[in-house]
């Protein structure tokens, strides 16, 4: 690696190497004339410069939220998109067993060609390492409700606990809502 900090042949510019400025920042006199305030051009009549552009710095990712998380996986496996098993390690209780009974019976599948999309969720804390949640979930011009529990366990990990589509109870052995 070279430690030569000159510029390379043909470079016009008088900046040296280096880290450039941000957007709108300082500039040499070498980058033109700036505009002027109200838009117009200096009376130099030199080049015309570029004004300074906002910055374009999308918002940093925000990690979803335990229960934005489990709505989006419910779904997943309700709608027909997911096997159950995705699900095998995230549930506690009968939850799983509910899910593997209900899951083949896609409750949540596509109507008419659209796919569900998760529309809202929130989420409650009752009590410490407990979230109850709710979800609005729509396919095409139908809407539906889904409710379920979260546990955080002794490993600080969250499963889900119980699930509730429509108003409706998903229990093993009772067919699901039509």
């Amino acid at each position: 690696m070279s430690t030569d900090r000159t510029r390379p042949a043909g470079r016009r510019d008088q900046s040296g190497p280096g880290p450039r400025s941000a957007p709108g920042g300082p500039r040499s006199a070498s980058n033109g004339p700036r505009s002027t305030p109200s838009g117009t051009r200096p009376a130099s009549g030199g080049p015309r410069s570029v004004p300074p552009q906002r910055s374009r710095r999308l918002q940093p990712h925000r990690p979803l939220r335990p229960h934005q998380w489990f709505a989006e996986r419910l779904l997943a496996v309700l709608s027909g998109q997911r096997p159950v098993h995705w699900m095998l390690g995230h549930t506690i209780g009968e939850a799983y067993d509910q899910l593997a009974e209900l899951a083949p019976s896609t409750p949540l599948r596509a109507t008419h060609g659209s796919r569900p999309v998760l529309r809202h969720c929130r989420g409650a804390q009752p009590a410490t390492g407990v979230v109850e949640a709710f979800a609005s979930i729509a396919a095409g011009d139908r809407v539906r409700a889904m409710a379920f529990r979260l546990e955080q366990g002794a490993d600080q990990r969250w499963r889900c606990a119980a699930v509730e589509l429509g108003g409706e109870r998903l229990t093993a052995g009772a067919p699901g809502p039509r």
